[in-house]
C-alpha cells in the first residue's frame, strides 16, 4: 500500500507540477502533495493536497474534484495497475497541526516552564546558570 500511494503521489504531483490541468482556479498556483493513503484494496486513493501558502484551499479542491476523472486516468496510465484506483483530494491537516505545535512552544507558560527547569537543573548541579545561546 506504502509503494503505490508513493508512486500515485509522485504522478500527482508531476501532472500539477506540469499544468496538465487547465482550469482557472489551478493556473499559476503551486499545489503540494504532501500525502496519499491507498485503500488495503487498493481501489481509493485519498490524495491530501495544499496550496502554497494555504490560500484557497477550497477552489483548489473544488478545481481537482472536477478533473477527477481526468486525474485518475492519467494516475492508472503512468502507474501500472490492475485496477485505476478512484482518486478523492482532501485539505492536508499537517500544516494545521505544525502551526498549533509551533504556537503551543512559542507560549508564555511553555517558555515559563522551560527557564524554571534551567534553573532546577543548573542548582541542582551547583552550577552557575548558563547563557542562553542564540535565544
Amino acid at each position: 500500500m506504502l509503494r503505490v500511494a508513493e508512486l500515485v503521489r509522485h504522478a500527482m504531483s508531476e501532472l500539477l507540477t506540469r499544468s496538465d490541468i487547465a482550469d482557472p482556479a489551478l493556473e499559476g498556483k503551486v499545489v503540494t502533495v504532501p500525502d496519499v493513503r491507498m485503500s488495503p484494496d487498493l481501489k481509493l486513493a485519498t490524495v491530501y493536497v495544499m496550496p502554497l501558502g494555504g490560500d484557497n484551499v477550497a477552489d483548489c479542491l473544488a478545481a481537482l474534484d472536477r478533473h477527477k476523472k481526468f486525474l485518475r486516468g492519467e494516475i492508472a496510465r503512468r502507474v501500472n495497475l490492475r485496477f485505476a484506483p478512484e482518486v478523492r483530494f482532501k485539505a492536508d491537516p499537517s500544516f494545521d497541526y505544525g502551526g498549533k505545535i509551533d504556537a503551543l512552544l512559542n507560549s508564555a507558560k511553555v517558555k515559563q516552564d522551560l527557564e524554571a527547569a534551567r534553573e532546577s537543573d543548573s542548582s541542582a548541579n551547583g552550577a552557575a546558570p548558563a547563557a542562553d545561546k542564540g535565544e
